[in-house]
């Protein structure tokens, strides 16, 4: 699986959270305490709002604990809202496109998790994209077709509700034509004001997801950042949140699995 964690609030330097913690996000690259796999090494990503309306991305396929760039760029870059990911495929190749986050117009997400028998369904899960989206389509994951699917399912005027659709449309594609676990889900998205995270499977191992309101804004991590997790809060399966400013609102997340009947019309 994958380590991942989100920013907003105020103003901080990305290598705080992304290397000094006492769990940062690099030291989970290689020592994840919470998942199925402790090394995430098969690439990593950035994404950064400035004052620009779109984020800026920086990903490399190096394992994120020996990117020299990175801890240079981390250093020197501040920002009110970030995105960072460390990857393990689930079994497409290690290369900059498959690399999280991504990232259409003022949007950027980032995923854990897996479609089941993804190698089986990816033609026909290419085909849910929109065609207007597909120039999107950079890499060969389930994690960004998701992302592109719930574009298409109205993401700027419904970010819960398109994502939740779009999870919907994949499981039952892969209940129908892949193979178990259907889908497991933990996401992290964002249009440069608001964070939204959620998690869900369609079993009950839904990959782990946590957050801790800080004096100055809110952290989302696939696990705490500190041992003593103090102050930090599991996101239950089954729920999503939005963050608006300090604050946090909590929100059911549970898709809509259509009927073979329903998903091929």
């Amino acid at each position: 699986m994958c380590r991942f964690l989100a920013w907003v609030g105020q103003q901080r330097y990305l290598d705080e959270l992304v290397l000094e913690q006492e769990q940062s996000l690099v030291i989970q690259s290689r020592n994840a305490l919470i998942g199925k796999t402790p090394i995430n090494a098969d690439g990593f990503g950035l994404a950064w709002y400035s004052d620009r309306e779109t984020p800026c991305f920086y990903k490399d396929t190096h394992p994120a604990w020996s990117d020299a760039n990175l801890k240079q760029l981390a250093h020197h870059t501040k920002s009110r809202l970030f995105l960072a990911h460390v990857r393990a495929s689930t079994g497409m190749a290690t290369s900059r496109n498959n690399c999280h986050p991504f990232g259409v117009g003022r949007w950027s997400f980032m995923h854990n998790g897996q479609a089941g028998g993804h190698e089986r369904i990816r033609q026909e899960l290419d085909t849910m994209i929109p065609a207007h989206l597909y120039q999107h389509r950079m890499g060969a994951t389930e994690s960004e077709a998701i992302f592109l699917i719930a574009h298409g399912e109205g993401l700027d005027a419904d970010p819960v509700g398109a994502m939740a659709r779009a999870v919907g449309r994949v499981e039952a594609l892969s209940r129908h034509r892949g193979a178990s676990p259907y889908l497991r889900f933990a996401a992290c998205w964002s249009d440069g004001k608001r964070v939204f995270a959620a998690r869900y499977a369609s079993d009950r191992f839904a990959p782990s997801l946590h957050y801790k309101a800080c004096k100055d804004g809110i952290i989302i991590s696939s696990e705490p950042l500190d041992a003593n997790n103090e102050g930090w809060l599991e996101i239950q399966p089954n729920t999503a949140i939005e963050t608006e400013g300090a604050v946090v609102t909590t929100r059911a997340f549970a898709p809509h699995v259509p009927q073979e009947r329903e998903w091929v019309a």
